[in-house]
Order: structure tokens, then sequence, then C-alpha cells
């Protein structure tokens, strides 16, 4: 049995919640950096990360890493790279992404064109051949360059793991699906807690929750690179990790998630893709102003990404908007709220510190995760009126 380092690149601030992802999934982390956990695995670990991580943006599996301060070092480490243990002769191979940080190369184009041209000088030797056709399947490979340290990895998964398939319809400025996970998943909420959103959009929070609710992996019914990659990995590994997961989803499980809007149209695009996810049932979506935002039962949470100053123009608008938003938390009855937002009055506004924040960099955007902690619910068998 072979294996493979793995490394699961993720939204910076995010890596001790895709760490836990991974360590509950059976596989032994070997390093944590800035935005991505790396961890050992075979080829079933590829399927079951790429399948199941819900806060990964991708799995990359490690060729190999070397330091290069020069273009000449760069082209000499890379050549040596063992590219056609991964690689047919007849794969089309580049590098699809370069990204560098604290490096003496800093350039990605000139990167990208030097490693190209050294993985084909490379694989030249390896197979012993002077021809590439390179028409055969796609090996995409992205490079980190990090203090001068070059690490080369092929992506196997395609199209963002954030990209489940469900989201077909889109409001403004959605938030990412690993993100929401993310999010939820940073939260004591469980199941049989109350959730509400009440900024829901086209609905990915709700829909999230519901998908971990009813322990749904979220990439089980979307495509890989690494499916065509039968030298590697076979059709019954991914066959296998699916059955797996398909047996595991229960879709009884008994819910109370909401999913609050104030234009119906979006509110009707929630339904859409709650459906599509296969949850449908399990969320409750509701035309609905914040100003309205209420709940008779204790205990309960808000998970929202309200709008911020990249969404809405008016920035007295913005801060009347949390104030709502924080008079109706007040009005709850032993609630938790957690809120990410990069719009910096939100605590002034809300008119409450948060008791936690948290810095999570949603792109190049930094927004801050604001906690605020309600009481605990007593145990199920002393609770009465909750």
């Amino acid at each position: 049995m072979k294996y493979y380092e793995l490394v699961a690149p993720c939204h910076m601030g995010l890596e001790a919640v895709l760490k836990r992802e991974i360590i509950d999934l059976g596989y032994d982390i070997t390093e944590v950096a800035d935005g991505r956990v790396s961890f050992q695995g075979d080829a079933d670990a590829v399927c079951r990360a790429n399948i199941c991580l819900r806060t990964a943006e991708r799995v990359l599996i490690k060729i190999g890493s070397f330091t290069a301060t020069t273009y000449e070092e760069l082209f000499q480490g890379t050549k040596a790279l063992p590219l056609d243990e991964f690689i047919p002769k007849d794969g089309k191979f580049w590098v699809t992404k370069a990204s560098t940080v604290k490096s003496a190369l800093f350039s990605p184009s000139d990167i990208q064109r030097v490693m190209k041209k050294a993985m084909v000088e490379g694989m030249k030797e390896a197979c012993n051949t002077s021809i590439f056709p390179e028409d055969g399947e796609e090996f995409p490979i992205r490079v980190f360059l990090y203090k001068d340290e070059v690490t080369v990895a092929l992506d196997s998964t395609g199209v963002s793991l954030h990209k489940r398939g469900y989201r077909r319809l889109e409001s403004q400025a959605p938030i990412a699906e690993n993100l929401a996970a993310a999010l939820i998943m940073l939260t004591p909420w469980h199941a049989d807690r109350i959730l509400i959103d009440p900024f829901c959009g086209s609905g990915t929070i709700p829909i999230e929750a519901a998908m971990i609710a009813a322990n749904i992996a979220p990439g089980v019914h979307r495509s890989f690179n690494a499916e065509k990659w039968t030298h590697l990995i076979t059709p019954k590994n991914w066959a296998d990790v699916r059955q797996e997961c398909e047996e595991e989803v229960d879709l009884n499980v008994v819910t109370d998630i909401q999913g609050y809007d104030i234009d119906p149209s979006v509110i009707e695009i929630a339904r859409i893709n709650a459906d599509k996810a296969g949850v449908g049932d399990l969320i409750h979506f509701q035309t609905r102003d914040v100003a309205d935002l209420s709940h008779r039962k204790k205990y309960g949470f808000i998970i929202t990404n309200p709008p911020y100053g990249e969404r809405i123009g008016d920035k007295s608008n913005l801060y009347s908007l949390y104030r709502t938003l924080g008079q109706r938390y007040k009005a709850l009855d032993d609630w938790s709220m957690y809120m990410i937002t990069s719009f910096e009055e939100a605590q002034d506004a809300i008119g409450k510190k948060a008791d936690k924040n948290r810095k999570i960099y949603n792109g190049m955007l930094k927004t801050y995760f604001y906690q605020y902690m309600g009481a605990k619910p007593p145990r199920r068998k002393d609770r009465t009126n909750d």
C-alpha cells in the first residue's frame, strides 16, 4: 500500500477546524501552516478527503520539495522531482498556479514557465524518451514558495471543494460553502439545537448546517481530477468511499434550522438550492425582515453572514441594520450569536462587545467572526419548556 503526503489548503484562520476534521477521518497530521494542513494517507485517503472534508479548498498530493533562491536552482530542483511516479508518459501536465511568500523568486509566471520546462526535461530522462504528446489525462500541478522552500503537488480535486454542486443559483456575494461549514463547526451547535440565519441569501449556512446534521458528505455527488488517475487510485477506491458515505446519511434527523431574508426571490433560490442538496425538508425558509426576528424557545443559535461594506453602499444604513440585529438578539432568551463580517463598527452597532472574535481571511478580505455566547442549556432530562 502506497502512502502519500497530502496537503489540504483552507481559509487562513481556519487551520484548526480543518485539522480536527482530518483527525476525525483517522489520518495523522504532519504539518500545520498558514492556510494549509498536511497529513499522511493512502489512495483511500485521497478519495475520503475530497469527498468528506467540509472546510478544505482542495486536496493536493505532494510530489516533493526543495530550496530555491535562483531560477537555476528552481530548474534543477524541479527536474529532479520523481514526476514519473505520478504522471504517465502521455499525461498532460502544467503548473496551474504558483504562489510565493517571503521568497527570492516572486514572479508566478516566470516560476510556472521555468518549472514546466524543467518538468519536461526531467520526464524525458526518467521515461527515456524525447517526445511527450501530452494527449492523455490532465495532471495540474500547484506550487507554493514560502521562505524559498518550494513545495510541488498534484491537484487531485479540480474545481474547488467549496463547489458542492447544489448551489446552481446564487444571491449577491454569497458566502463560500466551505467557509460557511467552518463557521458552523467553530460553534457548539448540534442538530438538536435551533439555528437561524436571518440573512440567509441563497441559503448556504442553513444548507451546510443541515448537511452536517444529516451527515451528508459534501463531495459525495461531485467529480474530481483524480478519478481519472486510475494508475494511482482505482475506481473501486472511489466507489467504496462513496458507498460508505451514503450509508451514514440520516435524513430522519430532527432539526430546527431556519433561514430568513427580506427578498422573496432570494428565498426561492435558497429553497431550490436546499432541494438540490437533498436537505429541503430539514430547513424552513421564510421571507422575513431582521426586525421581525424572534423565537419563543431558549438556547438557540444565530449563525450569519450579514451584509457589510463590500455589499451595501450606505454606511448609515449598514449601522442601522446591525443595530437592529443587536436589538433582536437581545430580545431572545439565552441565545448565542455568531457573525462573520468586515464591518468595523459591528460590535458598537450590536451594542455589546463579543465574548470572542476570530480573524479569518475570506480571500484577500480580512473579516472577523464575532462570537456572543449564550447560556448552556440544562441536561436534556432536566429540560422542561425550552
